[in-house]
């Protein structure tokens, strides 16, 4: 509040940060006149404390849908689409990533209607979801 010329300590606490692990905080200070400037952005980088596969969205989809998924550390991972015959149709990831958290777009216009699943794994950790491709 007011002016100073003195510098100042300020802390905040985003109880609820959506959309990644990657975020931009700056400062709006106002003047008692009116006037405002912004601080200098400073970057976040929140790193998730365990390993995550999120339902995609949407489910049921068509023709696209995307699936997401959250590392607590660096490793190799592999998520891999599959038919219920047990064929895999499509691989999405299949390299080494860093912490943090991560999001994939899949297309299956060129699928037929019916149930898939998604399998994500990564060094012991494996989970598998279902999602709806309806036409």
């Amino acid at each position: 509040h007011g002016n100073s010329n003195s510098p100042k300590q300020y802390s905040f606490t985003d109880k609820n940060p959506v959309g990644g692990s990657n975020f931009s905080y700056r400062l709006k200070q106002i003047d008692t006149d009116g006037k405002f400037e912004y601080s200098e952005a400073v970057e976040v980088l929140l790193v998730p404390d365990e390993f995550f596969l999120s339902q995609n969205f949407p489910n049921p989809f068509n023709p696209s849908t995307t699936i997401e998924f959250s590392l607590s550390n660096t490793v190799y991972v592999t998520l891999e689409v599959f038919n219920t015959l047990g064929e895999r149709v499509g691989v999405l990831a299949s390299e080494e990533f860093s912490a943090g958290t991560y999001s994939y777009k899949w297309d299956a216009s060129n699928l037929t209607s019916g149930i898939y699943f998604y399998i994500l794994q990564a060094a012991d950790f494996i989970q598998t979801r279902k999602m709806i491709l309806l036409k």
